[in-house]
């Protein structure tokens, strides 16, 4: 799953240092220099940081998939990005050589703009320099991205949505995943946008999914306030890399008023190559409010599931109230429901036609 860096020829500067998640396609061997112009830094570059102060991130996660400890005097390797997290930091991808935030244990750096009351401060560190290339310019992660080719696309494809963070959208996912797999498909899952983590990708993995995709694979540590042109380039570009699989099974970060899962599912065509939609509600007003908010973009998901479904109360007043099916993430798992969800799909489609 995990593209991990070549261990060869890496910088002085760079010995042991710790390679974060969002490096994860840059091999080590493209470091060549270290420039010290961070307050230059773009989103996608790569940052040579020192650790100065632990705070929230304990630990961070490494290009290979394992957790790694934080220690005072660590360096990482980590992606200048922008950061959007409600529940825990929200930052702008600027660096200052005084000192920045890690925002992101996936490996995102930048500066901290707000924070969850029940956050603690972020973990402090010291930018030494933007890694950089043969030429002399920094590197970005875009200049390691999958190359766009147009092939053909999966059978079927079904998008999952929620009504905000932490509503169960991943979990969804992972249950519509297993739930093809269990019907004897291949399926292939991809996380379009959010911050670079690999937590998603290994839910995906664990589910069965033959593989896996997100947003990093597009070149981007963080889909937050990236262009829509860019967004939709790789939503195109992870749909054509999944094209092996039977079929795709496609999250978006966050909630459905979020700024850029807004613009995309307002984008004209975007939701075209979708089968079906899921939406991951939290609970039973929530569903509504955000169906009546789909229902003005014109999408019309097929079946609620999400965090909702923990409470069979939330369960059936929301089934009763949309009158849409409910599904657990147990019963997304149930080949039946894979095959309920072709059929909705396929119903659906001929009723547009």
């Amino acid at each position: 799953m995990l593209i991990t860096p070549q261990d060869a020829q890496v910088l002085p500067a760079l010995d042991r240092a710790k390679w974060t998640f969002t490096t994860r396609r840059v091999p080590k061997v493209a470091a060549t220099a270290v420039l010290p112009s961070v307050a230059e830094a773009r989103p996608g570059d790569l940052v040579l940081a020192e650790v100065a102060k632990i705070g929230n991130h304990r630990r961070v996660q490494l290009s290979d998939g394992r957790h790694s400890a934080l220690y005072p005097g660590d360096r990482l390797i980590l992606a200048c990005a922008d950061r959007f997290a409600p529940d825990q930091f929200s930052g702008t991808a600027r660096l200052s050589a005084e000192g920045s935030d890690l925002l992101a244990g996936g490996g995102v750096i930048g500066t901290l703009t707000d924070k969850h009351g029940k956050s603690s401060a972020p973990t402090r560190l010291v930018p030494l320099g933007l890694l950089g290339g043969p030429e002399g310019r920094p590197l970005n992660l875009a200049e390691f991205a999958l190359p766009a080719e147009a092939t053909a696309r999966p059978k079927h494809s079904f998008l999952v949505v929620g009504t905000g963070m932490n509503a169960g959208k991943t979990s969804a996912a992972a249950g519509v995943i297993n739930g093809f797999v269990r019907l004897g498909l291949r399926p292939a899952a991809v996380k379009l946008t959010g911050t670079g983590a690999f937590g998603d990708l290994q839910a995906y993995e664990a589910a069965g999914a033959a593989r896996v995709l997100d947003f990093t694979d597009a070149g981007m540590a963080s889909t937050h306030r990236q262009p829509l042109p860019r967004l939709l380039q790789a939503a195109d570009t992870l749909l054509d890399a999944a094209a092996l699989a039977d079929l795709s099974v496609v999250e978006l970060a966050d909630g459905i008023a979020q700024g850029e899962t807004a613009e995309l599912l307002q984008s004209p065509g975007f939701a075209a190559p979708f089968d079906g939609v899921l939406l991951a509600a939290s609970d039973p007003l929530a569903a509504q409010a955000a169906l009546a908010l789909l229902a003005r973009w014109g999408i019309a998901p097929l079946a609620l599931t999400g965090r909702l479904t923990a409470s069979p109360s939330d369960a059936r007043e929301a089934g009763e109230a949309t009158g849409l099916p409910v599904f657990s993430r147990e019963d997304l798992c149930d080949p039946a429901a894979a095959t309920a969800l072709i059929s909705m799909a396929e119903e659906q489609g001929l009723r547009a036609a």
